[in-house]
């Protein structure tokens, strides 16, 4: 085992990754913005919500859900 001088472990520097941004289900969707499950199938199926199909179901990132809602609120 290798020390630093003074018997303790060495520090090792910790990688420095890029955010990870939550890959949210139909259902956490729908939760998040208050309406029914349906409603964001309906949504995600029309382009209106961004999103995308993992195995068939549909997920949506959290950072795109939030980036969509701002445009959103600033056009009016």
């Amino acid at each position: 085992m290798n020390t630093n001088g003074n018997g303790a472990e060495p520090k090792y520097k910790e990688s420095v990754r890029p955010e990870r941004t939550q890959i949210m289900t139909t259902k956490e969707i729908a939760k998040y913005l208050g309406v029914h499950e349906m409603t964001v199938y309906r949504w995600l199926k029309k382009g209106v919500l961004p999103g995308f199909k993992i195995g068939g179901r549909w997920r949506s990132k959290k950072d795109l859900l939030d980036s969509y809602l701002v445009r959103k609120m600033e056009e009016k």
